[in-house]
This record gives structure tokens, C-alpha cells and sequence, in this order.
């Protein structure tokens, strides 16, 4: 089968290479590699700057025009406009559509696929109006279009089958005409350390790992203020992000202001397989912040490095995580604080939550994940 991906991704030339701003990137080159052709659909940006993953050799992309930002509705419709001939012109090539959304252009793509007699499949990864809402609070217009951008994309996918990641987006279209939840994992099977090979006992610093954006919806600046408590009443503790974003140097001033910056250490970007899954397993906990979320691959890295892990309870986390999470409310910093030093403390708990997370962590590996959607989009 030849399947063509479509998303709302900027896309980078680099060299001969083709690079993504987003790791999901490397889950769908992954997925590639089932069918006979890969097609990549998405906007290529006129820089190299933030192209940060590779797809690969044996991905195809077909570049749209470029916008910056779909919250920026004149350069977007010009963008959408010149999409909508490239994207006639590569239905050519294929047999299918994974259209991953909501999104504008993918109700226009879906119909001028079945005009081509090509099948559709849609993708969700999150939910929209939460995504917008906390990320643009006080732009009502635009928190009126996702809810409408979002009724129709559940509406138009009673009529397809719908991959969608995490439970709680799994819940929200289990009306779809099919419908496969996944986890969208980027562990692979030789990545996930045994429980019994790690030490769990505390000695010396406490070391508190963070991955992720560093962007409203994520929420970046309450782990200044985590962090704040837990060393008012133990030094030892100390937090590592790793992450790039919009809010970086506001959360440096926040650690500033509380006077704990020489507890935390901002290193910005850093790979998969360049330093961060030894962070993982060289730290003692995750902590998890979010607003909102579908379900957070960062929480599979944990897993698989045997890290006990603290998670705000949004989206999908709770009902994926289990046992192998220790939950919060969003937006409570003292809860956090709790919950870290609970985990400090009790090592029976620690050695619960890492057991049940190596137990999730190899029922959903990239390799694993992939073949699954492979199938179904094979199927019919």
C-alpha cells in the first residue's frame, strides 16, 4: 500500500535531508517503513532553524506553502489555498490518507480524496478547544472556531476510521465509522531498562527531570514554584528541564525570583539519543506539568528508564498511566511538591510505580505501536 500522511507540520531542507520541528516525526518514519511508499504532506519552512528530527531516507515529502501560524488567518489562507493543488497532485501517488487534525485543510483533503476514490483515514492526537483555550485564553474567536473546528472533525469521523492517541481522545470519537487508540511511543524495545537494573535508593541529590516545550499550555512555570518548595525544606533537590520554548527565559526569571536557580539546570533542546535517555535514567523522578495533553510521550521515556514518575491529571495520563503515575491537579504546585518528596521518601512506592511503568512500557514500544497502525490503516 502507498499512504500519504498529512500534518500540520513546518518541514525542514537540510542538506538532502527532510527534518520535523516535533518528535512525532520519528514515529511516523517509523511507520513508514511498513508500507511500500511514504508520502509526508506538510508545510516546508523557508529555514533550516528548529528542524530538529529526521525522517529518513525512504520518506517522501510533498512541501505545502508556508505559514507561520494557524492563529494568523490571513498568511494561513494563503498558505491553505496553494495546499489544496499539491495535494490533488499527490493523491496521484497513493492509496490512502492518514489526515492527523483537526485541522482547516483536512476536510477539503478528505473530500477531494474519496473525489480521487482513495481511502481516509483521520488522526487526532489532541483536544483542540483545551489546547486553544490554554493557549489563547483571551482570544474568544478563536476558542469559537476549534469548538466548531472540533464538533465537525468528530463529525466527519463517524464517516472514517480514526487513530487517536490516549484514551481520553479515544473517548471522544468512539462514535468513529473504526477506531484504534494508541500511545504514540518513540522507546524502542532495546531502550527499556529491567526495574531490578536500576538502584532506587536516594542518596545524595535529588535529581527532578522535566521534558517537554516550554510553552503556555504546558505550563512551564509552575516547576519554578515546585521546585521552590521542595528546597525550603531539603537542599538536595534539584531540577533539570529539558525543553525549548516560547516561555524559557520567564521560567529562568521565575527560578531567579524564587532564588532557587542554582538548583535548576535549563538545557534546552536535547535528542532522544544524544544525552536524554541517559538523563532519564540517571535522574531520580519525572515531573510532569501540562495543562492540557492527549497522552505525553515523555511519560513512555520514563518508563522505559525505570523513573518513577509525577504527572498532572489531564487528558489521557490518568487513564494510560495507571499505577505507574503519581497524579496531581494541574495548576498545584504544592501537590507536586508532595507527591515528589511522597516518592523520595517510600521506596515500596517508588519500586510500585517503576514495576507497573516497565510493565506498560513494553506493551507499547515504537516498533510495537507502529505494526498496530500499519494494520489498521491496511485494513478495512
Amino acid at each position: 500500500m502507498r499512504l500519504a500522511v498529512y500534518t500540520d507540520y513546518p518541514y525542514h531542507r537540510i542538506g538532502t535531508g527532510v527534518y520535523a520541528e516535533r518528535a512525532f516525526a520519528v514515529f511516523l518514519a517509523r511507520l513508514g517503513s511498513d508500507f511500500e511508499n511514504f508520502t509526508v504532506i506538510g508545510r516546508l519552512a523557508p529555514s533550516s532553524e528548529g528542524g530538529r528530527y529526521e525522517l529518513g531516507e525512504h520518506v517522501n515529502l510533498v512541501p505545502l506553502p508556508y505559514y507561520p501560524r494557524l492563529s494568523d488567518p490571513l498568511p494561513a489562507l494563503r498558505g491553505m489555498a496553494g495546499a489544496l493543488r499539491r495535494f490533488w497532485k499527490a493523491l496521484r501517488d497513493t492509496d490512502c490518507v492518514w489526515l492527523l487534525g483537526p485541522h482547516p485543510l483536512v476536510f477539503a483533503f478528505a473530500v477531494m480524496a474519496w473525489l480521487r476514490r482513495k481511502r481516509v483515514v483521520l488522526g487526532v492526537r489532541e483536544n483542540l478547544p483545551e489546547y486553544v483555550r490554554t493557549r489563547h485564553p483571551n482570544r474568544r474567536g478563536l476558542r469559537l472556531a476549534a469548538w466548531a473546528m472540533d464538533h465537525s472533525f468528530r463529525a466527519l469521523g463517524r464517516l472514517c476510521a480514526v487513530v487517536a492517541v490516549g484514551p481520553a481522545i479515544a473517548d471522544r470519537y468512539r462514535h468513529a465509522r473504526r477506531l484504534l487508540q494508541i500511545s504514540v511511543s518513540l522507546v524502542d524495545e532495546a531502550d527499556v531498562v529491567a526495574p531490578s537494573s536500576k538502584r532506587l535508593e536516594h542518596e545524595g541529590e535529588l535529581n527532578v527531570l522535566s521534558v517537554g516545550r516550554l510553552d503556555t499550555e504546558k505550563n512551564p512555570l509552575m516547576l519554578a514554584d515546585v521546585l521552590a518548595l521542595l528546597v525550603e525544606n531539603d537542599p538536595r533537590w534539584r531540577l533539570i528541564v529539558c525543553g525549548e520554548g516560547s516561555l524559557a527565559d520567564n521560567l529562568y526569571e521565575r527560578l531567579r525570583e524564587l532564588g532557587v536557580d542554582g538548583n535548576a539546570e535549563l538545557r534546552g533542546y536535547v535528542p532522544l539519543d544524544g544525552g536524554l535517555m541517559s538523563l532519564y535514567r540517571e535522574c531520580q523522578m519525572l515531573l510532569h506539568v501540562s495543562w492540557t495533553e492527549g497522552l505525553p510521550q515523555v511519560l513512555y521515556e520514563a518508563f522505559a528508564a525505570a523513573l518513577p514518575v509525577v504527572a498532572t491529571d489531564v487528558g489521557g495520563v490518568a487513564a494510560a498511566g495507571g499505577n505507574a503515575v503519581s497524579l496531581v491537579p494541574p495548576g498545584d504546585p504544592e501537590a507536586a511538591a508532595r507527591a515528589l518528596r511522597e516518592l523520595a521518601e517510600d521506596e515500596t512506592l517508588r519500586r510500585r510505580r517503576v514495576e507497573a511503568g516497565n510493565a506498560l512500557v513494553r506493551d507499547a514500544t515504537m516498533q510495537k505501536e507502529c505494526r498496530r497502525v500499519a494494520e489498521f490503516i491496511a485494513s478495512r
